[in-house]
């Protein structure tokens, strides 16, 4: 199904509502659009979502409903979204659009709840690179991207007023700043007792570390685990040099709980983080920067993996057709993915969204320069036999322990799960 995009003039009235913007009479008049004519005249189109999307997409679900002739219900789903999605979609009971992190299509894909998104080039051409890359599985594209969330380095430049060049650079700014006693830590990134592979994956990147070999067409093959390989063993040691036996910059006692709150309050000078962390960050009162995260002297690209949130349309839905049509067109539109923006803060996927909100938040595109060579985080469904492994050894590792033998333990944990 293929129509152009809905009316400019009621987008533009909706997003100045939602943004809390201007009167909507101010807003320019245009002819009604050609698809909401052509839309069915009837039916229902349900939306699933997590609770930061359902009021952000509210406005936007009963404007298409009323430009289409047809009721929109958004439900919101707070836990386990992504089971609670198959196991509805096994039923026969789910929604015809859902929302969710990329990082889903594999397992989707792979229990035939979700079908290919039908953009054109054009519209493809509309997104950032990444965005797109994240989105593909097998040569389809599954999603039509929302917004894009990486990690980089966020500086108190009261404290460090320059971007460190290398991430000995950055740690020996931090002993001193500690030696001072201007900090109570070298680097604010989270670890905690099981390990975090998301925060701590650019660093391990940067150590020469690698998850996956490649398939021909590039994607992650998990038949190749290389998180035991020489590289990777490598990289571990370069952590075990940061971590409580080393330098001190990693710490089990940093966690998820605690890392965002000790930037804020200034017992670091240093953060590994996302734009989630910027509201209190703001509310820390000091000067800031966001640049991306810096590499070992000599080392490999401190790449951060990258998520990206998305728009599926369902394999199983009632009425796959208007979800084609409000996946492809409608969420794809500037006027919406800068509303959706107002109203949940994360850096747009649409390339020319991003370029007006980031003349309004310079953050937003400091932490898209930071991630734009960033790994899309892997689809794969065996993705998630390395996640608890992973951090295990690393976990191990920054307390003092041995490299190879944690790097070793987690290869023979992931390849008996994947049975390789």
């Amino acid at each position: 199904m293929r129509k152009r995009a809905l009316g400019v003039a009621a987008l533009t009235t909706l997003a100045l509502t939602a943004c809390g913007g201007s009167d909507p009479a101010a807003a320019p008049s245009a002819a009604p659009s050609e698809s909401a004519s052509a839309a069915p005249a009837s039916g229902k189109l349900v939306i699933w979502a997590d609770p930061n999307r359902v009021k952000a997409l509210a406005p936007f679900a009963d404007q298409f409903g009323t430009e289409n002739g047809v009721t929109v219900e958004v439900k919101e789903i707070s836990k386990d979204n992504q089971q609670t999605f198959l196991t509805a979609s096994q039923q026969g009971s789910g929604p015809d659009v859902m929302i969710g992190a990329h990082d889903w299509i594999g397992n989707l894909v792979q229990n035939g709840a979700i079908e290919p998104v039908s953009l054109t080039e054009e519209q493809k051409a509309a997104f950032s690179d990444v965005a797109i890359k994240a989105v593909t599985f097998d040569g389809q594209i599954y999603g039509a991207p929302y917004a894009v969330e990486n990690i980089a380095l966020i500086r108190n430049t009261d404290l460090a007023p320059d971007a460190p060049a290398t991430i000995e650079e950055m740690v020996a700014t931090g002993k001193k700043l500690k030696d001072d006693g201007k900090v109570q830590e070298i680097l604010c990134l989270p670890v905690g007792q099981k390990g975090d592979a998301f925060h701590v994956y650019p660093l391990f990147a940067a150590g020469g570390g690698k998850l996956f070999g490649a398939t021909p067409a590039g994607d992650p093959d998990p038949k190749q685990v290389l998180v035991g390989s020489e590289g990777s063993v490598k990289a571990f040691g370069k952590l075990r040099d940061l971590g409580e036996k080393g330098d001190g910059a990693l710490k089990t006692s940093i966690t998820n709980e605690n890392y965002i709150s000790s930037f804020a309050g200034q017992k670091c000078a240093y953060l590994i983080s996302g734009p989630w962390a910027m509201g209190d960050v703001r509310k820390g009162g000091f000067g800031y920067d966001i640049t991306p995260v810096p590499t070992f002297e000599g080392g490999d690209p401190a790449t951060p993996f990258v998520g990206v949130q998305s728009f599926f349309v369902a394999a199983k839905g009632q009425n796959k057709t208007l979800a084609q049509e409000f996946v492809t067109n409608y969420v794809t539109n500037k006027d919406v993915a800068k509303a959706l923006y107002e109203a949940d803060p994360r850096p747009p996927a649409l390339t020319e969204a991003l370029e007006e909100v980031k003349a309004a938040d310079a953050d937003a595109g400091k932490f898209m320069e930071a991630g734009k060579e960033g790994m899309p985080m892997p689809a794969i469904p065996e993705m998630q036999a390395v996640w608890d492994p992973f951090g295990i050894a690393e976990a191990a590792i920054v307390k003092g322990g041995d490299a190879a033998k944690a790097a070793a333990a987690a290869q023979k944990t992931i390849d008996g799960s994947l049975k390789n």
